[in-house]
């Protein structure tokens, strides 16, 4: 995929504008306790809410090390970062380390926003996840360091189904599962707001996993003319888009229009028994500000049941982190990154259900019964493109504003077509 991506752009115009490393202040080489800068991180709000006592623990080790560096970490939101962060990198005032979704990363590599890191000085960087290693890398050289993995599976109630069905297990088969789910809609379904699964209908990233089941990608690179293409008109895309509109028509009672954020509260408020989620947000249900704790123990994760007797592909998503390349402390970047990376800290994410960005410490996952679905769900996992434009295609919103048009009304054939033409304007270019 890699090699697609550089044959496609280029490879002297990107390299002129990627950014060189260490565009420190000079001050690396004085004693830690001499250093007196500020080191400004800015985080998205996963950590704030759910694992803020990762990003404390940090910063005070940090700040062992260096007593008079001050960290100034900003959490963001998902919705408009990647808007502040590119009106910041234009001006003067920026973060020095940014948290980057990994379908971001590769255009801000592209546009020589991050320095290159050396692997070496983080944990485990022998044992990356390929996949995640792969959105850091340009030339085979870093220019980020992946900070966790999520993988996408079924999030349930078990009370419910229990008392449903008669059994706690989710189904394993599509075809077993809908039975199930008219179970659970027929003893819960006198609240005219409960779903017995709750998919948003702008919900791109599960729409994309059912695309997959059916052998369709959102878009595809053509060797001849060097250049990516969207598919999301073609036969196989379209039949799973129409399978996800479907189930959504079907099974969703509540606003069909809404994207996927606050599923997890809806699943809190037991509106819903069950989701197709991160398996961190199993979590959510239960704990934090909207959780419910009256949830605890009733939460579970499973695989997800996909078409044609399949488990249903999983979108492995996540994020990486990076320094940016015109920092006057990128040094001390790299070291907050290695710190909040480290093994040690990636025990604390997998504690909560996160993937780690590491195949060592994913391999006991897979036999832990609570993180089994999750980690199992890596090797038959898809991504996105990585293609320079990509980020465009995600900033325009076009796929979640496909899939509105279609549960509108729009004809898939005619919604998928359209959308294939605003890929295709935005795919191919360097932001």
């Amino acid at each position: 995929m890699k090699r697609k991506l550089i044959a496609a752009i280029g490879v002297t115009a990107m390299m002129a504008g990627v950014a060189a490393c260490g565009a420190d202040s000079g001050n690396a080489s004085k004693d830690p306790k001499e250093r007196d800068e500020t080191l400004t991180v800015w985080l998205m709000n996963d950590a704030e809410s759910t694992w803020p006592e990762l990003v404390k623990d940090v910063n005070a080790q940090f700040k062992k090390k260096y007593p008079n560096v001050k960290v100034k970490v900003q959490y963001q939101q998902w919705g408009d970062k990647a808007k502040k962060l590119d009106t910041a990198l234009g001006g003067t005032k920026f973060p020095d380390v940014v948290e980057l979704g990994n379908t971001e990363t590769m255009t801000y590599i592209l546009n020589g926003a991050l320095a290159e890191i050396d692997p070496k000085k983080y944990d485990n960087s022998d044992t990356w996840i390929e996949g995640l290693k792969d959105t850091c890398t340009f030339e085979g050289k870093q220019f980020c360091v992946p900070y966790y993995a999520g993988a996408r599976v079924a999030i349930l109630n078990t009370e419910m189904f229990d008392k449903a069905t008669g059994s706690k297990e989710l189904p394993q088969t599509e075809a077993g599962l809908k039975k199930a789910l008219a179970k659970v809609q027929q003893k819960y379904g006198s609240d005219p707001a409960f779903s017995s699964l709750y998919l948003p209908g702008r919900y791109w990233y599960a729409a994309m996993s059912y695309v997959a089941a059916y052998g369709g990608q959102i878009a595809e690179y053509d060797e001849g003319k060097k250049e990516w293409k969207a598919t999301l008109s073609s036969p196989e895309a379209q039949r799973g888009i129409k399978h996800f509109v479907d189930l959504v028509k079907t099974y969703n009672k509540a606003d069909k229009t809404k994207d996927e954020q606050d599923h997890a509260n809806v699943m809190a408020n037991e509106k819903a028994a069950l989701l197709y989620g991160n398996g961190w947000e199993a979590g959510r249900v239960v704990e934090g500000e909207e959780g419910n704790p009256k949830l605890d123990g009733k939460i579970a994760t499973a695989g997800m049941p996909g078409p044609n007797g399949k488990p249903l592909p999983s979108f492995i998503g996540g994020s990486d982190l990076a320094v940016i390349g015109k920092s006057k402390v990128t040094d001390l970047g790299e070291e907050w990154i290695a710190m909040f990376t480290s093994e040690k800290s990636q025990e604390v994410l997998a504690s909560k259900n996160i993937l780690p960005n590491n195949t060592k410490q994913l391999e006991p996952l897979k036999s832990n019964p609570e993180t089994a679905p999750i980690a199992n769900a890596v090797p038959d996992a898809w991504f996105t493109p990585i293609a320079p434009g990509w980020t465009a295609v995600e900033t325009k919103l076009i796929l979640p504003n496909m899939l509105l048009d279609i549960i509108k009304g729009t004809p898939v054939e005619e919604a998928t077509k359209k959308a294939d033409q605003q890929i295709d304007d935005l795919i191919n270019n360097e932001a």
